[in-house]
């Protein structure tokens, strides 16, 4: 079997932001019409969210007017194209791989909907060869960016000297439901923002970056009602159960110790932790968890405050910070994310 390697991590932003100080005055004109103490919760929720600054696809103001769910998608699909092909040139660049030396290509997205898939488009515009595998992966939510590295690293370990791209494009703006005043529609505007990422991984001897020592997926039994998207008239309406945090911690043990003893390894072995931060309550948690095993999330952490929950992308940006650091040889890092269905997705890496 050969050696898997993640080569690289590149991130690109859409072109508006704010910060969340910035997006209360217009928060507050959008719940004009509810009660007062509602619109002081709201306005807490924004504020304790853990989120300093999102980007988007849309203005904010724009966000905060009702248009069509075509007309949202339409910007979507736009978006995803520019974003998509711009990462993955970014990160073919950035390790001057041409685009015709890639072998798989696997495109990330849950938040619009477009067929043919981003993957077709990026084949065009970037001249990628006529035999790549492709794979769109859908419906995964905020776990799908580990989803892409776990199929990437199975087709390289059987495949030597073959190189694979993953590439995250989330929007989830684009879901934002202007007259849905449910506690999910709520949380959900206050963590989420919008970005894509690209992960560059292969299995020739000569690559750098660290070893892919292990994946596997865990599957949370009869939990579908946890997580994910309603279709609507108006587009894609979010699913967020309170019960989520809870739900992790119960299974915590479960989903983290057997998985590193199977690759020979344990929690005091891994010295990365590579989380995706879903929001501040599942940051705490999960925190909290880590925290007794002696164990910090801080670049989890970070990420949240500086661009906000991405859905699938968001855990990548995580990993590119630690793929910029200088990690000793031998030390581990634990890649993490959770998603709809409900289940758990886990990458174990080696410097």
């Amino acid at each position: 079997m050969n050696k898997v390697h993640v080569v690289s991590v590149a991130k690109e932003l859409p072109p508006y932001y704010r910060d969340t100080k910035d997006i209360l005055p217009l928060v507050d004109i959008w719940l004009s019409g509810q009660e007062d103490r509602f619109r002081r919760k709201v306005i807490k929720i924004f504020e304790g969210a853990g989120v300093e600054r999102r980007y988007g696809i849309m203005a904010p103001e724009e966000v905060f007017t009702a248009t069509s769910f075509e007309e949202k998608n339409a910007i979507y699909v736009r978006e995803t194209k520019r974003m998509g092909t711009a990462v993955l040139d970014k990160a073919l660049k950035k390790n001057r791989w041409t685009p015709e030396s890639l072998d798989y290509i696997i495109t990330v997205s849950c938040t619009g909907i477009m067929i043919p898939s981003l993957d077709a488009y990026i084949i065009n515009d970037l001249g990628l060869r006529q035999d790549v595998v492709r794979l769109p992966v859908t419906k995964m939510g905020c776990a799908a960016g580990v989803s892409g590295m776990i199929y990437a690293s199975n087709f390289l370990r059987s495949s030597p000297n073959k190189r694979a791209a993953v590439i995250a494009v989330e929007s989830p703006t684009a879901t934002f439901q202007l007259n849905d005043f449910s506690m999910a529609n709520m949380v959900s505007a206050a963590i989420f923002g919008d970005g894509a990422a690209c992960v560059l991984l292969s299995s020739e001897e000569e690559a750098s970056g660290p070893v892919i020592i292990g994946e596997e997926m865990y599957h949370f039994k009869n939990a579908t009602h946890l997580m994910g998207f309603d279709l609507v008239n108006t587009g894609l309406k979010m699913i967020l159960d309170p019960a989520v945090p809870e739900t992790i911690s119960e299974h915590f043990p479960n989903i983290v110790h057997p998985f590193l003893h199977k690759h020979n390894s344990s929690i005091d072995k891994v010295h990365h932790l590579i989380f995706h931060p879903g929001g501040r309550k599942i940051v705490q948690t999960v925190e909290d968890l880590f925290g007794k095993l002696g164990k910090n999330i801080d670049d989890t952490r970070e990420t949240l405050k500086l661009y906000g929950n991405m859905s699938s992308a968001t855990v990548l940006y995580v990993l590119e910070r630690f793929m910029e650091k200088e990690i000793p040889a031998g030390e581990q890092g634990l890649i993490l994310s959770f998603g709809p269905g409900f289940s758990a997705q886990r990458v174990l890496l080696e410097w």
